[in-house]
């Protein structure tokens, strides 16, 4: 696609400021970023600017009523130095899945891909060259209406900004505790769990931080309605290994984030021949299976952890669950390495997931 964009290009690079022995997450920034308004009933033209702050005003309604989306994904650096995004039409489909659910004017896919696509190549000497660090990229959505009524915006800013990071848990993969309890909600039925509005995340950060207090990473979510059933972790999606099969909780409830993580390990693990179950989980299903011998492995999936093996699950009425003796498992493991190879390019893709950026 022939892109027709102002590109006003940063005379002073920040790349010598960042360490990129220890870039954490979202610590340094690239050079530039993409903006475009709507206004008028429709989306403007596309600009990529130097990185900077933006001005808004105190009765913007996104501050107070948070009308805001977002998405996640990232580019990888192989070996053979080629930077590759990692399936971003999918992450874009999921952003207009979520304006959609937000009241949120739809963006055009194609045009939004290509402008991705710019950007990044504009800003590649940002991704890093280590296996498990990368290139973050962040679209987002926010309304803009000066305005303290509670109402749909007539005005919106869509953007892109990339940050260089490292693993979200980690450089090396090993195992992270979670924490499971019946007294906070994420999502109810008809709600948004299924989609990414920032108002889902804040809501979710008091219970995080009780999680953290008492010792663990993040907090397992069940289900708003029982508190019976699994749905996801804090910044992932969840899989078990129960009797040599993966089981994840399903999507059909709509209270789960569709993760594009959790897409590609379930076409991968179905090509490697393992046994795969998409349905509901009781929590008291893992207890039994854990007591019996039978919960072989737990890992979360998602952009920001890409595989995060659990090694402990705490709950509200018992000992912990201890998984593997807290040790990184041959399920999760394998799909490691066959996801960033498929991601850094050290094995073949043969299913079309990741696209290739031209050296400048």
């Amino acid at each position: 696609m022939r892109l027709v964009m102002k590109i006003v290009k940063r005379t002073d690079s920040k790349i010598s400021e960042i360490n990129f022995n220890d870039l954490g997450f979202g610590k340094y920034y690239s050079d530039h970023m993409l903006l475009r308004t709507y206004t008028g009933g429709a989306w403007n033209e596309s600009e990529i600017l130097p990185f900077e702050d933006i001005v808004l005003s105190p009765a913007n309604i996104t501050l107070h009523y948070a009308q805001s989306i977002f998405e996640g994904m990232k580019a990888f650096r192989g070996k053979d130095g080629i930077v590759r995004l990692f399936r971003p039409e999918r992450n874009i489909a999921r952003l207009n899945l979520s304006a959609e659910r937000m009241a949120i004017p739809q963006i055009d896919e194609k045009k939004t891909l290509a402008e991705l696509i710019e950007l990044v190549t504009l800003d590649q000497e940002f991704t890093p060259p280590y296996l498990g660090s990368s290139l973050y990229i962040r679209p987002f959505i926010f309304a803009t209406d000066p305005t303290l009524g509670v109402k749909i915006s007539e005005t919106y800013y869509f953007m892109i900004i990339t940050t260089p990071v490292d693993a979200y848990y980690g450089k090396d993969l090993q195992t992270v505790g979670i924490y499971a309890t019946k007294e906070f909600t994420r999502a109810a039925l008809g709600g948004t769990g299924h989609v990414k509005a920032a108002a889902n995340y804040a809501q979710s950060l008091y219970a995080a931080k009780k999680a953290q207090q008492k010792g663990y990473k993040q907090i397992m979510w069940l289900d708003g309605h029982e508190h019976k059933y699994v749905d996801e972790v804090g910044t992932m999606n969840i899989m078990f290994v129960i009797d040599d099969t993966l089981i994840t909780p399903t999507l059909e409830q709509g209270t789960i984030l569709a993760g594009i993580t959790r897409e590609s390990v379930l076409q991968l693990a179905r090509d490697m021949g393992w046994k795969v179950e998409e349905r509901r989980i009781a929590f008291k299903e893992l207890i039994k299976a854990s007591k019996k011998g039978h919960l072989q492995e737990c890992f979360g999936t998602g952009t920001a952890a890409t595989i995060a093996p659990v090694g402990r699950i705490g709950y509200d009425d018992g000992e912990d669950i201890i998984i593997n003796n807290n040790e990184v498992g041959p399920y999760a493991q394998t799909m490691y390495e066959q996801l960033l190879g498929i991601q850094y390019g050290k094995i073949a893709d043969r299913y079309g997931w990741t696209v290739e950026i031209k050296k400048k």
